[in-house]
């Protein structure tokens, strides 16, 4: 039986920044257009969080019986490391699922936003295919356009939209920029899988790519996110330009990146990349807000 510690420690804290910070960024929008609504906010940072832990689990659940989490360093894995029985931890995945469901549900009913109930639907099949079934889009190099596209642009436009029913430019710019940071965890977690993955047979985008070339795409999201917040202030959001203010966390991420470690020392990686999720989205949506 695993302790309480290590279930928490197995849903992956140090990924919720990629819930919180598209929520933030959706709702300063919204605020920017002229109405933010602190329940429908609650409630769309309920779905996010609910399907960042379902997700975290489900491929600790799907990477553990393939094996493929036998040769990996980082974070506890509770299949991978016999901590947990299988089908407990696929349980905990799908009641994070039914959560999210539930919460996505209240969010669609209150905010008369009836687009959510196919694009939820979408978002759990897309976090349990990420790397369950027979053919998981993850082992197939996939995984960080599903997490752009969820993360990012579904989870920044559906968080304006349900209070606001629009969403402009600012608000696409924001989900262009925070899903490429929320990306670049991914890619960041994934160089460091490169030689487990390698061996398993689970050819993400990292394993394609190759070292190199990996941790050119990690700068180049981290410069995307940049450009994204100039495009915003451009097109009539001017302090949108605090999101760069937020993106200086992630100077010493990118050289830890660019300096070429590995393994182990690309941990620190992960913590800084979601340090800067969380203040570049918190003064994004600040400049949303005021302009």
């Amino acid at each position: 039986m695993a302790t309480l510690s290590e279930w928490i420690e197995g849903a992956r804290p140090r990924t919720l920044p990629a819930a919180v910070s598209p929520v933030v960024i959706g709702t300063g929008s919204a605020y920017g257009l002229g109405h933010a609504d602190a329940a429908l906010a609650l409630l769309a940072l309920l779905v996010a969080l609910f399907l960042q832990v379902g997700v975290n689990y489900a491929n600790d659940y799907s990477d553990g019986i393939r094996g493929t989490d036998e040769r990996r360093v980082g974070p506890v894995r509770l299949v991978g490391q016999r901590l947990a029985q299988p089908g407990q931890v696929k349980a905990a995945a799908f009641a994070c699922f039914g959560l999210a469901a539930v919460a996505g549900l209240a969010l669609m009913a209150l905010s008369a936003f009836f687009w959510l109930f196919p694009i939820g639907i979408a978002a759990v099949l897309a976090a349990w295919y990420y790397t369950g079934g027979k053919h998981p889009y993850g082992y197939a190099g996939l995984g960080e356009v599903f997490v752009f596209v969820f993360f990012g642009l579904v989870a920044v436009v559906c968080t304006t939209a349900t209070q606001v029913h629009r969403a402009d430019l600012g608000t696409w710019m924001g989900a262009v920029g925070i899903g490429s940071l929320i990306t670049a965890v991914l890619v960041a977690n994934n160089l460091r899988d490169i030689p487990g993955d390698s061996v398993s047979g689970k050819h993400t985008l990292a394993v394609r790519l190759g070292d190199r070339g990996t941790r050119m795409l990690y700068v180049g999201l981290v410069a995307v996110a940049g450009l994204a917040a100039v495009l915003a202030a451009v097109g009539g959001h001017p302090y949108a330009l605090l999101g760069l203010v937020g993106l200086l966390a992630a100077v010493p991420p990118t050289r830890t990146v660019l300096s070429g470690a590995i393994g182990r020392e690309l941990i620190p990686v992960l913590a800084g990349t979601g340090i800067t999720c969380l203040a570049y989205g918190f003064l994004l949506a600040i400049g949303l807000a005021l302009g």
